[in-house]
């Protein structure tokens, strides 16, 4: 039997700002609901009287709530669409809006549903901060206590060593190191230089900004939504003389810096997931591409370079697919550092690694680094966490409609935990 096709359309996003800047007065919810009701409602969706017609809604934060659980479910009802359509919150750190396509492209594949609509949202300005679990349990416990006497012999039991806040930090819980020191580890064990990353950035900038909003514009909620219309944090002023001005981040010694890394960003982003039948649903010229393929892969942070996992990604997708890199027209990276990207493009060029790492015994040569990011990528455009997959869904689509049918792109996320998330699209 006959594979039923995969199809992903672009969805919405917001424009995309630093942390504590122009979308600062926004919570996730707040940043989400526009995004949703747009996508649904707006040109380029179904229409709000179809709203029905969405079998399920997978949306995900990274950023933990202490008064949200199911962030899908809860922007949903936000949005004023329809309630009887479920919501579902997924997380997987930096790849989550793409784990919520692949994993909606499983049961569309399956034939249990026809038509999803995945994305995310991240607002790190609005961070919570919670308290130690030991204050935490004195104060429910005091709330709990019934009398005022009781209230004040609970709070006497309140030590010093209670008054600790916890604020959510980007420390790998396994190994107690940032992303970005394990990134230094992975410039060094691979020898990426500064200047090698500083130029990755640079084109990343250069890429983002050259845009007259013809690439963009379509992929943004309408003018007016946000305090924003366009994304903030491309630096068309760049150069290679300040990139190289800015001093280390992570260590004193060390190569990254806050203009080869992605910045903390809000924002949310969209995009759609579809059987056959649902395209009937869309407006006639909407973009479409078809998702052929995906993978997964894990490494052992305490052991191996934190973010090369997509490297065996990668390279076990190809394989099976008989595909090289010349067959790839297109490959859209999530830039969470330079160095990062510029690592897996040498595991990747790498037989002898690719074939005791990935088990994947392929030559696939050197890399074609002019296909990258045609329009930039999160060094330039930000990374709101949970809403990068969905980013990169939507801008590869777009791009690939202006391209040839049958020409494939290869999507691919780097998360925490020591995780890769790829996908195969071809245009149609």
């Amino acid at each position: 039997m006959t594979t039923p096709a995969v199809y992903v359309l672009p969805g919405l996003r917001s424009p995309f700002a630093k942390i504590d800047r122009e979308l600062a007065d926004l919570d996730a919810l707040g940043l989400s609901v526009p995004v949703l009701q747009q996508t649904v409602a707006g040109d380029g969706g179904p229409g709000r009287e179809r709203a029905t017609e969405v079998d399920l809604v997978l949306w995900g934060a990274v950023i933990p709530s202490l008064s949200v659980s199911n962030w899908a479910r809860e922007a949903w009802f936000d949005s004023g669409l329809d309630e009887r359509v479920p919501a579902q919150s997924i997380v997987q750190a930096c790849a989550t809006s793409l784990a919520a396509a692949t994993h909606a492209a499983g049961q569309v594949a399956a034939g249990r549903l026809g038509l999803v609509l995945c994305g995310g949202v991240e607002s790190m300005s609005h961070t919570q901060i919670g308290l130690s679990d030991g204050l935490s349990v004195k104060f429910r416990r005091t709330a709990q206590a019934g009398s005022p006497a009781r209230m004040v012999r609970s709070l006497a039991q309140i030590r010093p060593g209670d008054l600790k806040i916890s604020i959510p930090g980007v420390e790998e819980r396994t190994t107690g190191k940032s992303m970005g020191e394990h990134t230094e580890e992975m410039a060094r064990e691979w020898d990426i230089s500064r200047q090698a990353q500083d130029r990755f950035a640079l084109a990343s900038h250069e890429r983002a900004s050259r845009d007259d909003g013809s690439f963009f514009r379509p992929l943004l909620v309408s003018p007016g939504t946000f305090a924003i219309d366009r994304d903030t944090i491309p630096r068309p002023d760049t150069s290679p003389e300040a990139l190289a001005a800015l001093r280390p981040a992570f260590s004193g010694e060390g190569t990254l810096t806050a203009g080869n890394s992605s910045p903390l960003t809000d924002g949310a982003a969209a995009c759609w997931v579809a059987g056959r039948k649902a395209l009937s649903l869309f407006p006639d010229g909407l973009e479409r591409a078809r998702l052929l393929d995906w993978e997964q892969a894990a490494i052992d942070p305490r052991h191996e370079g934190l973010l090369i996992a997509p490297a065996l990604a990668i390279a076990r997708l190809l394989a099976r697919q008989d595909l090289t890199f010349d067959d790839v027209g297109l490959w859209e990276f999530h830039e969470a550092f330079a160095a990062q990207v510029l690592c897996t493009l040498a595991a990747l060029e790498t037989p002898d690694w690719l074939r005791e790492r990935a088990g994947v015994d392929i030559d696939l040569g050197p890399f074609p680094r002019q296909a990258i990011n045609p329009n930039g990528g999160s060094v330039a455009l930000g990374h709101p966490f949970a809403a990068t997959g969905a980013r990169l869904l939507s801008q590869t689509v777009r791009e690939l409609a202006a391209r040839p049918a049958g020409t494939r792109a290869v999507i691919s996320v780097c998360a925490a935990g020591g995780l890769g998330h790829v996908a195969l699209l071809e245009a149609c």
